[in-house]
C-alpha cells in the first residue's frame, strides 16, 4: 500500500517512498498505456488531473492516514500542471474519484485489501483492478456511499470518463468515448506512420488530380482557339466571297 517507513517531521509528505514505480515491464507498460491514453482523451479539459503512481495524501494528519500512490489517478474538476504529490486539502478536498491498480505477482491480498479499504473510505467513485497474468477485471463502483463490487459480463463503460472495457479471451481491450482503442506508444507511433503515409498518398493523387484537370483545361483552351481560328478562317473565306460576287454583279453577272 505505499507506506512509508518513518514519519520526519521536517518532511510530513515526502514525495516518494524509492520504490519502484512498477515490479515488471508488463505491469509498467498497462500503467503508462491508461495513464497517457487518459492524458491524451482529456487534453482539451484544463480541468482534469490525471497521474501515475503519485502519492495521494487525503488529511493533513499523518497520524490519522498516510499516502497511496495509485497506478493511475484522474481527479475531474483540478487543474492540470505539475505536482510532487496530491495534496487533498489543497485541492479543494477533492479526492481522485478514478483510480487503477494493475496487479503484479508482489501485490498480497492484504494489501490490495487495504487498498480497497483505503480507497472506499477516502471517497473513490469508481476503482479498477486488471490482473494482467489471471486476464481478470474487477470494477468496483460507488453506491450509497460504498464502493461496491459490479458485475461486466458484458462490457463496463466509465460512468465518469466514458471509457469502455471490453474483457477478451486473451487481454484487456479500453475505447475511448468514441471507440478508439487505447494503445501503447509504440502502437500510437505506428499509427501515426501510417496517417502521416496515408496523407502523403493522399496529397500526391490530389496534387496528380490537379495536375490532370490542369491539362484538361489547357487542352480545351488549345482547343477553343483552334475552333476559334477556324470560325476566323471561315468569316475571311465568307468576305472574300462576298467581295468576288459583288465584282461579277458590277460586270453585269449574277453570281
Amino acid at each position: 500500500m505505499n507506506p512509508l517507513a518513518h514519519f520526519d517531521p521536517d518532511d510530513p509528505y515526502p514525495e516518494s517512498d524509492g520504490e519502484p514505480m512498477a515490479e515488471n515491464t508488463e505491469q509498467y507498460e498497462w500503467l503508462v498505456k491508461i495513464k497517457e491514453n487518459l492524458e491524451i482523451l482529456f487534453a482539451q479539459d484544463p480541468q482534469v488531473f490525471v497521474a501515475g503512481d503519485l502519492f495521494w495524501y487525503p488529511v493533513p494528519d499523518r497520524r490519522i492516514a498516510g499516502p497511496v500512490a495509485p497506478d493511475v489517478m484522474v481527479a475531474i474538476g483540478r487543474p492540470k500542471g505539475r505536482r510532487g504529490c496530491y495534496k487533498q486539502w489543497e485541492e479543494g478536498g477533492i479526492a481522485p474519484q478514478v483510480v487503477f491498480e494493475i496487479l503484479s505477482p508482489a501485490n498480497s491480498l492484504k494489501e490490495m485489501a487495504d487498498k480497497l479499504a483505503y480507497y472506499d473510505t477516502y471517497g473513490v467513485e469508481e476503482y479498477y483492478v486488471y490482473d494482467p497474468s489471471a486476464n481478470t477485471l474487477e470494477i468496483w463502483l460507488r453506491q450509497e456511499g460504498r464502493v461496491r463490487r459490479m458485475s461486466h459480463l458484458k462490457g463496463w463503460v466509465s460512468p465518469r470518463l466514458g471509457i469502455r472495457f471490453a474483457l477478451t479471451g486473451e487481454t484487456l481491450e479500453i475505447f475511448d468515448p468514441q471507440g478508439q482503442p487505447f494503445l501503447t506508444s509504440v502502437e500510437l507511433a505506428a499509427r501515426l506512420r501510417d496517417e502521416a503515409g496515408r496523407a502523403a498518398l493522399e496529397r500526391a493523387r490530389a496534387e496528380e488530380e490537379r495536375a490532370r484537370a490542369e491539362e484538361e483545361r489547357a487542352r480545351a483552351e488549345e482547343e477553343r482557339a483552334c475552333a476559334a481560328q477556324e470560325r476566323a478562317r471561315a468569316e475571311q473565306e465568307h468576305a472574300r466571297a462576298e467581295q468576288l460576287a459583288e465584282r461579277l454583279r458590277a460586270l453585269g453577272f449574277e453570281p
